[in-house]
């Protein structure tokens, strides 16, 4: 028999995190529930485990050093090695965010978790990861940070967003950047945009599901070449 995949999703307790998490335990892996809040990653864990996936929480919050180290103990303990990392773990930040008048604490704080907290998990979970006989990386992008798309005009990119947005343009670039650093190694790593879903971080406005047809897109994007590799 082979041996079972082992995934860990950030941000994992609900909306599009929690639907991955779902996917990939519904595709045989056993999954790690990355979340800071304890209630609502146990809540998650136990609505997991009830549809049959093999899950398990892992307290975790991106911005803080000692979490992240903690987790990866526990990863460690609990697997072993790691051979799937989804670093979905996001906020928008607070409102209003029009760059003559936010205060720049808003962009720290975006930055703090969407960017530095990807690099920050990434390389405390690396030792993990290169213990997989195919680690694969995922981080979660979004549509907004294309500069492409913000600047066409007439382009539906949402509201002026100087912490959110650029903060998902600043990610894509390091996972460029990664990628251009682990190009002779079996490590794969893409950024994956999900679309517009309807989540609490905007107040449940998309148009989309957070389920619909995200997590086998997601997934195969694990396994692939494309993207930024």
């Amino acid at each position: 028999m082979s041996e079972q995949t082992i995934a860990l999703v950030t941000g994992a307790n609900k909306g599009i995190g929690y639907e991955i998490a779902a996917g990939l335990g519904a595709l045989g892996l056993r999954v790690g529930v990355g979340a800071r809040n304890e209630e609502r990653r146990e809540a998650a864990v136990a609505k997991l485990r009830a549809a049959g996936i093999d899950a398990f929480g892992v307290p975790l919050d991106v911005t803080d050093d000692a979490s992240v180290a903690a987790a990866a103990g526990l990863m460690e303990e609990r697997a072993g090695r790691l051979d799937v990392l989804v670093n979905n773990a996001g906020i928008t930040g607070s409102a209003p965010q029009m760059p003559t008048t936010v205060d720049p604490a808003t962009v720290q704080a975006a930055v703090e978790t969407n960017v530095i907290g990807v690099i920050r998990v990434t390389n405390v979970m690396l030792p993990l990861l290169r213990r997989s006989a195919s680690p694969r990386i995922v981080n979660m992008s979004s549509s907004v940070g294309s500069l492409t798309l913000q600047t066409t005009p007439d382009a539906e990119t949402g509201p002026i967003a100087v912490a959110y947005a650029p903060s998902k343009t600043f990610l894509n670039a390091v996972t460029v950047q990664y990628a251009r650093e682990l190009r002779d190694t079996n490590i794969l790593i893409n950024a994956a945009c999900p679309g517009y879903c309807a989540t609490d971080l905007n107040g449940f406005r998309g148009v989309r599901p957070p389920k619909q047809d995200f997590v086998t897109g997601a997934s195969g994007r694990i396994g692939s070449a494309d993207g930024a590799r």
